[in-house]
């Protein structure tokens, strides 16, 4: 079964709206692990927006399962990283300002940088993965700089898939092209022998068709499950996110 990694930044955006110790992102990654959850994901910005760096650590203590922290490959970062030795670090590029990154990180531009911080990284025994697009050149590069997992950008396939049923002909075939874009990037990283993982913009509608192809063994959602949580609560949002994946549940 794909493994599912629950992002926690947006219950920590809740928290940072008022600087309070509430919700407590240790307490929220418990409920997340025992709902079942394979990991716990989270993304540290150089603006501390909205992770800390007290987070990192703290959770790090706590998570029993894994922990993908989420960074920019800039010496900072990397620092930070080496220290805490999380499971599992994903380069990610970093706009100031930015909501959310719309697009992956470019290996190819970023080369050098990204080998070196890959280098060091590893040789604290962490594994490393890039969020990249699903492009054929970014794959290689990253397989040319070491890393052992690309996590494909979703953002275009949600967009277009977030006008629901019934969608016109035209919505269904963009929607089919992107879902072939994403497959046959996963498969060439699969040939290079990297691990394949995908996320960003992923929810209960769209995530089915993702998972649904063979080489992505790890899905990584956050926004979707904790807006879910607010009504539900997050035991239930993240077991029916689970349901969704397998295709347990009609959207």
């Amino acid at each position: 079964m794909v493994r599912l990694n629950v992002d926690i930044d947006h219950i920590a955006t809740v928290r940072q709206a008022r600087r309070t110790r509430e919700p407590s992102l240790i307490a929220a990654a418990t409920l997340i692990e025992l709902a079942g959850a394979d990991g716990i994901a989270m993304h540290l910005r150089s603006d501390r927006r909205p992770i800390q760096d007290c987070d990192v650590e703290l959770l790090g203590q706590s998570v029993a399962t894994h922990i993908n922290l989420q960074i920019a490959p800039i010496e900072e970062m990397i620092d930070i990283a080496c220290a805490i030795r999380p499971g599992q670090v994903t380069f990610a590029p970093e706009q100031p300002q930015e909501i959310a990154a719309k697009t992956g990180l470019d290996v190819i531009l970023n080369r050098d940088p990204v080998r070196e911080a890959i280098a060091r990284l590893g040789d604290r025994g962490i594994f490393v993965s890039v969020f990249i697009e699903a492009d054929s050149w970014q794959i290689e590069a990253a397989r040319e700089v070491g890393a052992r997992q690309v996590e494909i950008n979703a953002i275009h396939y949600a967009e277009l898939a977030e006008g629901g049923a019934p969608l016109a002909t035209r919505g269904r075939v963009d929607i089919y092209n992107e879902i072939r874009r994403i497959g046959e990037a996963a498969g060439l990283a699969k040939q290079h022998g990297l691990q394949v993982a995908a996320g960003h913009g992923l929810n209960y509608r769209n995530v089915r068709r993702v998972a649904e192809i063979g080489e992505i063994e790890e899905l990584t959602v956050g926004h979707s499950i904790v807006a879910r949580a607010c009504l539900v609560g997050l035991d239930r949002a993240v077991r029916e996110m689970m349901a969704a994946i397998r295709g347990q549940i009609t959207p």
